[in-house]
């Protein structure tokens, strides 16, 4: 912690000597915070006090707006500059909490740097939390860190470690650490710079959720830290100090930029701001996402981003001409005249709430019909690149952009407006309709108020009573069969059945023959109104609300993978969950290995070799490349599958937390879980599944594996010549790392991927750390 320090110390300096005599606030008193003692206060109501660093480059205490205190303000860091208006915190305590002028920073005598606002009942609202710490200074650094030092220039607490939004020059960031961007009424953002540990990409995160920018690395890498250069160089350092991904500011090396600061901005944009002397302004001099529009969520619900003259903009959707606010969308259960689809051309949508869309290949038309006809579908965005991509949105709450450049067309789901049927018709391959279309909407009101009226009349009319609850019987069951129909339509529309369907328990019995086909434990074989075999999973005593539900089942939806078996519909019902899958006929891999016939000899072994790389690849793909990382939770023999072409099929994933099955320890992530049960699977395909105990499993492998006499443990019907028995050396290793006691010692996924296929080669594990006894 010393060393560091004192390089930043070092690193302030060089900044003082290129900028001698920093320029400092009019009508300010500055005093140096430097080596202050125990018992130091700085005070809201004496805030054009300013305290700095000793070269004079920072300054800390109250910072507000200086036109007005209405806002409050927060306690931070900043560059000293002349220009007031450009002093922007590049620290704050407590995540940008404001507080009233009534308000004392100190450093108390037990060693805590303190905020307490007396507005609120003189409790305190941030602490440094080093109470009898052995503090005993504190000092605001050249380099802009704010340190609480003890004996012998020992720091115990400095503000670098805890960043709020902003990197300086030679400040690390590392994992687990983030930058998260601050709203100007809020201490927190839904927008995350962060290192992710597993690949070592860093990356812009949407509400820990949605990645809508990465460094995207080549291959995983070991971070040990982000860091801004002084000269301008935004760098990812692996831990042997490499340079593993890199940015230039277009400004890099210029010798007449005084300051650089990396922030993420409330807009979600990561930036790098170098000050210009000559303007007395911050520039930006990079920025990672380049179409502002492209960051998500930026415009919000239900508004689409587009550019004028002066920048991204964000506009309606829907225009409410009454008020001229933007409208959520129509409740489509209360069109009393029907539906219809709204036209944005040169327009893409996409869900916020849940952020998963579903992935379909369908045309334009065939798009835009699939989602009229089906109830649960809002929106949908077809691609008019040739692709064949339409991608349905369902969910309400949603969001979009637009541009002239973009080969895409939406269709919004609204209420029908009798008087406005042959415009929208004839508008579908003209003219986009005007975001404030809402117009023509808005005659619903007048509509829904003549229907509230006939409604009264025949309420009040008795003699019409029993002709009214016919309709009402009518009507019901006419509902629940056009609702079958729709249901039934979902399936067949699309070929390929990429979209997921929800179902009654009704229509699950009658895919199943009320459940009469059992393949499994809990599993059943149903068929489809066309005669496509489908899997029905019964989810047995998950106790999960339907919110939950449905956004496990949009996650799960949203995976496409060859070695994956596709999530096709489900069912939530209080006492019944159900998920619907696609029928994979050629049995479990647990199975196939017991029917020594069909994996004999040399074809055998390569066999076993290519269901061994799937099963990797399907892991690497849930682990690596979905947009929300889904741990299998349960992998084993019987959830691999393998399809008439022998092609692996890996089912059930992602539902170890329905099931609260998660039998990983406190050491152990739900990720390092999958490695260290893909080591045990691997183990079994090789020795041909004849053990049944984990400890005599590893105990064989890795006794015969260390004595040379791989032939003894693997499956006797296969023929293993030179070549084969290399491989197989290597592949015994890599299920022996992947079984490591310590997943620390575990490899990554990427790291199995590429093991299996040859391109990576690696040694025998430790004795003493060789394999796991049993479950965790």
């Amino acid at each position: 912690m010393k060393s560091m320090a004192v390089s930043a110390e070092m690193h302030g300096a060089s900044i003082s000597q290129r900028n001698q005599g920093a320029p400092v606030h009019p009508f300010k008193e500055e005093r140096p915070l430097v080596s202050v003692p125990l018992g130091f206060q700085i005070f809201g109501y004496e805030r054009f006090i300013t305290w700095t660093s000793q070269n004079g480059v920072f300054t800390f205490g109250f910072l507000g707006d200086y036109e007005s205190d209405d806002a409050g303000f927060v306690v931070g860091i900043w560059y000293n500059l002349r220009n007031i208006g450009e002093s922007v915190p590049v620290w704050v305590v407590g995540a940008g909490v404001r507080v009233s002028e009534n308000s004392t920073l100190q450093l108390s005598m037990d060693g805590s740097l303190v905020l307490i606002d007396f507005s609120r009942h003189g409790l305190p609202v941030w602490s440094s939390s080093t109470a009898y710490l052995g503090v005993e200074t504190a000092t605001l650094m050249n380099n802009g860190n704010l340190v609480l030092m003890g004996s012998g220039d020992r720091v115990v607490w400095e503000s670098f470690n805890s960043p709020t939004d902003t990197l300086l020059p030679g400040q690390s960031l590392s994992f687990p650490q983030s930058l998260q961007a601050s709203l100007a009424d809020s201490a927190s953002s839904y927008y995350t710079f962060e290192i992710n540990k597993r690949s070592g990409d860093i990356s812009l995160v949407w509400e820990n959720n949605v990645t809508y920018w990465s460094s995207h690395l080549s291959h995983p890498v070991d971070v040990r830290e982000v860091r801004l250069e002084v000269d301008g160089l935004l760098g990812l350092f692996d831990v042997n100090g490499g340079l593993a991904w890199f940015c230039y500011s277009e400004d890099y090396k210029d010798p007449f930029v005084a300051f650089r600061r990396l922030r993420i901005d409330a807009d979600g944009n990561l930036r790098i701001y170098s000050w210009n002397n000559a303007s007395s302004s911050w520039k930006v001099s990079w920025q990672a996402v380049p179409s502002q529009c492209h960051v998500f969520g930026f415009c919000g619900l239900y508004h689409v981003c587009r550019y004028n003259s002066s920048g991204p903009s964000c506009e309606c959707m829907l225009q409410d001409s009454a008020y001229g606010d933007c409208e959520k969308l129509a409740d489509l259960g209360n069109c009393n005249t029907g539906i219809t689809m709204l036209v944005l051309k040169q327009t893409f949508l996409y869900s916020l709430y849940p952020p998963h869309d579903v992935d379909m290949m369908l045309s334009l038309d065939a798009c835009r019909s699939y989602c009229l006809n089906d109830s649960s579908c809002f929106a949908v965005t077809a691609k008019n690149d040739g692709s064949g991509l339409c991608t349905v949105k369902r969910t309400s709450f949603i969001s979009g952009y637009r541009y002239s450049s973009i080969p895409a067309t939406s269709f919004l789901k609204v209420c029908l407006v009798p008087e406005a049927v042959s415009a929208q018709a004839a508008n579908l391959h003209g003219n986009t309709l005007p975001l404030d279309a809402k117009q023509h909407l808005a005659q619903i009101v007048g509509h829904k108020s003549f229907m509230v009226g006939i409604v009264v009349l025949l309420l009040i009319t008795a003699s019409v009573f029993f002709t009214v609850e016919i309709i009402i019987v009518w009507f019901v069951l006419y509902r629940r069969r056009q609702t079958k129909i729709e249901r039934r339509n979902d399936f067949r529309m699309n070929p390929h059945y990429s979209a997921m369907v929800r179902l009654s328990l009704e229509e699950v019995k009658e895919l199943t023959k009320n459940f009469g086909n059992k393949i499994g434990p809990t599993i059943y074989r149903g068929m489809l109104p066309n005669k496509i075999l489908v899997a029905v999973k019964v989810i047995g005593n998950a106790v999960v609300s339907e919110r939950d539900f449905l956004l496990l089942v949009s996650t799960l939806g949203s995976t496409h993978h060859k070695n994956l078996v596709a999530l096709k519909g489900f069912c939530y019902e209080l006492a019944h969950k159900v998920l619907v899958y696609e029928y994979i006929s050629n049995g479990s891999l647990d199975q196939w290995l017991l029917n020594r016939k069909h994996c004999r000899g040399k074809d055998g072994w390569h066999q076993r070799l290519n269901i061994s790389i799937g099963i990797a690849r399907a892991l690497s793909y849930l682990h690596l490349e979905c947009k929300q990382c889904i741990p299998h939770g349960n992998l084993k023999l019987e959830n691999v599958l393998l399809d008439e072409n022998m092609i692996v099929k890996v089912t059930y994933y992602g539902l170890h937390a329905l099931l609260q099955k998660d039998v990983a320890s406190s050491s152990e992530s739900p990720l390092e879980r999958d490695i260290y049960m893909l080591g045990r699977i691997l183990l079994h395909i090789f020795a041909g599944n004849r053990f049944v105990d984990d400890e005599k499993l590893c105990n064989s492998a890795y006794q015969m594996c260390k004595v040379g006499k791989l032939c003894q443990f693997v499956d006797p019907h296969l023929s293993i010549g030179d070549a084969e028995l290399e491989e197989m050396e290597r592949v015994v290793r890599l299920a022996l790392w992947c079984m490591q006691n310590k997943p620390s010692l575990r490899p990554s996924i990427a790291e199995v991927v590429m093991v299996l296929e040859g391109s990576l080669s690696l040694d025998m594990p430790p004795e003493n750390e060789a394999f796991s006894v049993g479950f965790h």
